[in-house]
């Protein structure tokens, strides 16, 4: 008996967990709804797109210093096995 009601409980945690979806919050019906661009977008300069933070610029901020002070160490139980 204790085998299925570990079953029983398994999928029953499986299914539960899978409830729901995965996204932002949705908005009210009378949510205001900013009315979309009519014009074109001015084309950035190489300059420009190079200057601005992104995943995709690894020379970003190459120059900058750092933005925080380092802190003092801390130790942890398994540090032994780390060094």
């Amino acid at each position: 008996m204790s085998g299925w009601t570990i079953v029983v409980l398994g999928v029953a945690a499986l299914a539960l967990g899978a409830c729901g979806r995965k996204s932002g919050l949705d908005l009210p019906p009378t949510a205001y709804a900013p009315p979309p661009p009519t014009a074109a977008a001015p084309v950035d300069t190489q300059a420009e797109v190079a200057s601005r933070p992104s995943v995709f610029n690894p020379g970003y901020g190459n120059d900058a210093p750092p933005a925080a002070a380092k802190g003092r160490k801390k130790s942890f139980v398994l540090d032994p096995l780390l060094d």
